[in-house]
């Protein structure tokens, strides 16, 4: 077979796969989506419960929009502003019927690799089709040609742990009882039986954190949640921008979700630790988790632990395919500079396409929450501008691949890890850490109860993706 007759495989069904499959099959290239997961956005499901930041109007890809039309399918309303559940059930599961049989679910991919070549070969390498292995459910294992590879598996199966130096905290794995990585369903009745009337403690600074925050200080309002109470974990000290942007922020729901957060500190639902990095996670004769930090505190005992602080791509099975990745944000070389969080402050991000996602692999294309590697400041807008690109260059449209069709909003948030350590950026400082926008107000209005779960939408990764699928929350700065 042709390799220009073979597919190009794209790994996962979340949305920023599902829009490559659409802008494939626009350019008259056959599409194969491999899903990990059940169903279509599988791992946005496993977020259904949080509202994301960005409206209807900003998670619908274009091209796709054009396939669901014949279907019959009804545009939700552009300001509104959908869950995880309301994404994956009137966008990507219409979406994903569009293709029938060229997405394949419960197929986890499990390497790619160029034909008959490892990654130190160079003969013929690049005239060689790529070979994808996948498992599939029932333990059938497959081998795949494809002309190119696409991947969009996102980074949700990859949350960051508690250790403060990168590495799961000590006895971290042992309290797995009592640690969750995810932002906690409080409508599910064996989560919510967890947390209410207990302490949580919550680890990270982004907007899944902020999430978090609101949901248990609205738990603490009920009725059966008397007594619910919040310890937040800071690494870095309270500053100006400790919030996100507030009024300042272009995504009004992105600014209102750290108002809230802050308005959880000020009614006394939630206090935070600020320079806090654990160390260690034990239990006290009562089997509550004490964390303690590398400075030796040792905090007052949580029934809890929600731990919030970012995600890493998982690049297991790509090691035999030759990447071209930063050395600390596991992100393209070219597209790092552009989104590190050291150095990174709002309207620096710049929408971008192939050329920021090429690697010295050609044909292969990291897009999506995955192509950020551990930079928390992805959209699903920017996921969408990706597959546009990289697919206008695979169908040799080098023209349309290198135009920018994206205007990207700014946003109040600024700075990320190279903030943490900044000695100004100590508790009480509103000044410390700089900002695009304007800082937070210095105090929010009480949110109720009701609007707050009804409104609160999902951390910054939430707009962008996730493996299996490729959507899923990821704390968030400037919304690049």
């Amino acid at each position: 077979m042709s390799e220009q007759n073979l597919p190009v495989v794209v790994i996962g069904a979340g949305p920023v796969g599902l829009a490559a499959a659409a802008h494939l099959t626009e350019r008259g290239i056959e599409p194969l989506v491999l899903e990990a997961g059940p169903s279509a956005g599988s791992a946005v499901r496993q977020w259904s419960h949080v509202r994301l930041f960005s409206p209807w109007g900003e998670v619908i890809d274009p091209a796709a929009e054009k396939l669901l039309a014949p279907t019959g399918w009804v545009r939700p309303d552009d300001t509104a502003y959908p869950t995880g559940g309301d994404w994956a059930e009137h966008y990507l599961t219409p979406l994903a019927d569009v293709f029938g049989e060229r997405v394949r679910y419960n197929a986890t991919v499990t390497g790619v690799s160029r034909a008959g070549r490892d990654r130190v070969v160079d003969a013929d390498r690049e005239s060689r089709p790529f070979t994808v292995h996948v498992r599939h459910a029932d333990g059938r294992e497959e081998r795949l040609l494809a002309r190119a590879v696409i991947d969009a598996s996102g980074t949700w199966t990859t949350p960051g742990p508690a250790g403060g130096d990168g590495l799961p905290a000590l006895g971290e794995r042992a309290a797995a009882d009592r640690v969750a990585y995810r932002v906690p369903d409080l409508t599910d009745p064996h989560v919510r039986a967890r947390h209410a009337g207990k302490r949580t403690a919550v680890i990270g600074s982004g907007a899944s954190a902020f999430t978090a925050l609101a949901y248990l200080a609205d738990l603490a309002r009920t009725e059966d949640g008397k007594g619910t109470h919040a310890t937040w974990i800071l690494r870095r000290g309270i500053s100006g921008s400790t919030f996100g942007g507030g009024a300042a922020d272009q995504l009004p729901a992105r600014g209102a979700l750290g108002l809230a957060a802050k308005a959880a500190v000020d009614a006394g639902h939630a206090d935070a630790v600020t320079g806090f990095r654990t160390q260690a996670i034990e239990r006290d004769g009562d089997g509550r988790l004490v964390l303690v930090g590398e400075d030796g505190r040792r905090l007052e005992p949580v029934d809890e632990v929600v731990v919030l602080t970012g995600f890493r791509p998982d690049l297991s099975f790509l090691s035999e395919l030759r990447l071209g990745l930063d050395e600390r944000l596991q992100a393209p070389v070219e597209l790092a500079p552009l989104i590190d969080p050291n150095v990174h402050s709002c309207g620096t991000v710049y929408p971008h396409g192939h050329r920021e996602l090429s690697h010295p692999e050609p044909g292969v294309y990291l897009v999506g929450m995955k192509s950020y590697g551990r930079a928390p400041t992805f959209l699903a807008m920017t996921g969408y501008e990706q597959v546009r690109s990289t697919v206008a260059v695979l169908a040799g449209d080098t023209e349309s691949a290198d135009r920018v069709e994206l205007t990207l909003p700014e946003t109040g948030v600024c700075g990320g890890a190279g903030l943490f350590d900044t000695p100004e950026a100590t508790e009480g400082d509103q000044t410390g850490g700089g900002c695009c926008g304007a800082p937070a107000p210095a105090s929010a209005p009480e949110p109720q109860p009701l609007q707050l779960t009804a409104t609160a939408p999902a951390p910054a990764e939430a707009a962008a993706e996730a493996a299996p699928a490729d959507a899923a929350p990821a704390g968030g700065c400037c919304g690049a």
